[in-house]
């Protein structure tokens, strides 16, 4: 079979991986030019057809939802512009304690979290006092639900009048919310360690490190390089349950949209707070999405984890 020297070309050309200009001399073939072009007219086709989709999947939820009986009272009750003004100011103002709550929270989740990982995965007969603590804990704890641990925490401690211990339902709730995170965090840390290879820990035993230094140097920036998407996952659940520290009484985003509506009787302060937590919310699932694919590729790619 004869091969012409431009299918040729082509051929080395897309065995390398390259584009078109790049290389000295290099001219793409009348063939490559043709599939880049068919290769860009389809992806404007599917661009055109999703966004034609979504306007008229958008259109018709709209006039279900606007020609539903109960429209005109559900406007009023949960989507009015002038309870929603009045409201955004002060949801705003309490976000802030939810912004505290999740930077706070989230470092001594972290920190906390690891230690109880690293307690569960300590080798050796004299370690299983700490072993079995660590797992009761992380079992106890992801199997409690959250809101009945702020109940116990927040309303409980101070019940029991004991001395030098705060009250402050700011302090309390966020304590209830590192105790539950902390378990959910130190399974991610866990599972990320116990990826590690042992060959792993055993070259860095055979270069003379003991077992702390191989954990700490070798071990742990692996396992938590590989665990970043669901650690940034817990993050961003975290930030969401921060408004739940509202029911000791702190004035957050969700208690500042709940006193407007205990005196107005007019839902859409829930709204303006809900939508303030989504528009935080979306920016760091988007990171976490985008550092998923970023290490996926990575991954295929033959690259270090």
């Amino acid at each position: 079979m004869t091969v012409t020297k431009e299918e040729s070309g082509q051929e080395g050309a897309d065995g390398d991986g390259g584009m078109p200009g790049e290389g000295d001399g290099y001219v793409p073939s009348q063939r490559r030019l043709d599939r880049e072009r068919y290769k860009r007219a389809r992806a404007r086709r599917a661009t055109a057809i999703g966004a034609l989709s979504t306007l008229v999947t958008g259109v018709v939820l709209y006039l279900v939802v606007v020609n539903a009986p109960g429209w005109p009272r559900t406007k009023e009750t949960f989507f009015d512009w002038e309870y929603a003004r009045e409201a955004f100011p002060k949801v705003l103002e309490g976000l802030w304690l939810n912004v505290r709550l999740l930077l706070i929270c989230g470092a001594c989740v972290l920190v906390l979290g690891m230690l109880i990982a690293v307690a569960r995965t300590l080798r050796g007969p004299v370690f299983f006092p700490l072993r079995v603590l660590a797992a009761a804990y992380t079992d106890f704890f992801r199997g409690l639900p959250l809101i009945i641990n702020l109940m116990i925490v927040v309303l409980g401690v101070p019940a029991l009048r004991l001395q030098g211990v705060t009250v402050d339902p700011v302090l309390l709730g966020g304590t209830a919310l590192t105790l539950t995170y902390s378990a959910y965090v130190a399974e991610v840390f866990r599972a990320g360690i116990e990826s590690v290879h042992p060959s792993q820990r055993a070259a860095a035993r055979s270069l003379g490190l003991t077992n702390r230094q191989a954990l700490r140097h070798v071990v742990l920036p692996q396992a938590v390089r590989r665990q970043v998407p669901p650690l940034l996952n817990d993050l961003v659940s975290l930030q969401k349950d921060t408004g739940l520290v509202s029911i000791g009484g702190a004035v957050d985003a969700v208690r500042a949209a709940d006193i407007i509506v205990g005196r107005s009787l007019n839902y859409t302060p829930y709204i303006v707070a809900g939508l303030i937590f989504v528009a935080l919310t979306i920016p760091m699932t988007r990171f976490t999405d985008w550092v998923t694919a970023r290490m996926d590729r990575r991954r295929a790619q033959g690259g270090a984890l």
